[in-house]
């Protein structure tokens, strides 16, 4: 490394080593991203970096093994820090972690930075082709937007936003009243999405409501406040959601992708065909939809009562 005192792992430090090759064949692999996939990438590789920084190993000197080692370190929680020190992470945050490093490694090769790219046979964990978040049925999903409700005018908007439009939590933070408009009677808002791109949802009523109340008299700015004035975060968002999960009385684990995940089995459950579900949860790619289709495990439209009526009519 170009300075041994300076760690390579700090990707955004406001004094990067000077043309370290390491950090500059970085800044040029995330330099194609934007938004949230930007900041995930970024965390990824900040995890890839202090894992070599840790072993004295140059990034870019890294073969297989060390990809491989470093795969299973993952799975062992062994490089892990905080109050989750020593758990091991899930398959699927593995599986997203290694698969940027192999990215960057692709990148760096097809970038002639290095010569040969070491992750391109570098074993991925497998993981579940169905959604993984644990969703709320219809009656919970209820109690928690009554709750919302009667918490503040910013919580219920939030809850609606996630819940009856289904908007990922770092699109429903970053709305603009701004964004909001009226199409063909409709009640409107513009969000950016994934890839930066833009898209117009019609909002439920009672969605737009909420929005009214939260916005008051403003006229521009951030849709959702904190309690200083600055926009919410996806961290106080998180922090809301899971207060009012608590409060609803709603014991297992509820995260904002939680009421994502409501809205879109929610939306299978009630008969909306499944193009109209994957525009409305603003997929690019069917198979993401169907995820979330499969691990539904609707009881009401169950078989069983198809066929138990069927047989009864029968024996009449």
């Amino acid at each position: 490394m170009a300075d041994p005192t300076t760690s390579t792992h700090d990707l955004v430090t406001p004094t990067p080593p000077p043309f370290d090759e390491a950090f500059m064949a970085a800044a040029g692999f995330l330099a194609g991203y934007s938004g949230t996939t930007l900041v995930g990438y970024k965390i990824d590789l900040r995890g890839w970096f202090a894992f070599c920084d840790t072993n004295d190993l140059p990034v870019l000197e890294a073969r297989r093994p060390h990809i491989e080692l470093y795969a299973r370190s993952l799975e062992d929680g062994r490089y892990r820090t905080g109050k989750h020190e020593g758990r091991p992470y899930a398959n699927p945050t593995i599986g997203r972690r290694i698969s940027t490093v192999c990215c960057f490694y692709k990148w760096c090769a097809e970038e002639d930075v290095i010569v040969k790219n070491p992750a391109a046979h570098v074993r991925r964990p497998k993981t579940d082709s169905e959604s993984t978040t644990l969703g709320l049925d219809r009656s919970e999903l209820g109690a928690f937007l009554v709750q919302a409700g009667l918490s503040s005018p910013r919580d219920h908007a939030l809850a609606c936003l996630l819940g009856l439009n289904g908007l990922r939590n770092s699109e429903a933070c970053s709305t603009d009243i701004e964004r909001l408009a009226v199409e063909r009677g409709h009640r409107t808002l513009s969000v950016r999405g994934k890839g930066g791109k833009w898209g117009l949802i019609p909002l439920a009523p009672r969605t737009a409501r909420a929005i009214d109340l939260a916005v008051g008299d403003r006229c521009e700015g951030p849709i959702l406040l904190r309690k200083d004035g600055q926009r919410l975060d996806r961290g106080a968002s998180y922090r809301i959601v899971r207060r009012l999960a608590a409060a609803s009385g709603l014991a297992h684990h509820i995260s904002p992708h939680s009421l994502r995940h409501a809205f879109i089995t929610a939306a299978f459950d009630a008969g909306v065909p499944m193009r109209d579900v994957q525009e409305g949860a603003r997929h690019a790619d069917p198979r993401t939809t169907m995820k979330y289709d499969r691990n539904r495990v609707s009881l009401d439209r169950h078989p069983a009562y198809v066929v138990a009526t069927f047989i009864a009519g029968a024996a009449r």
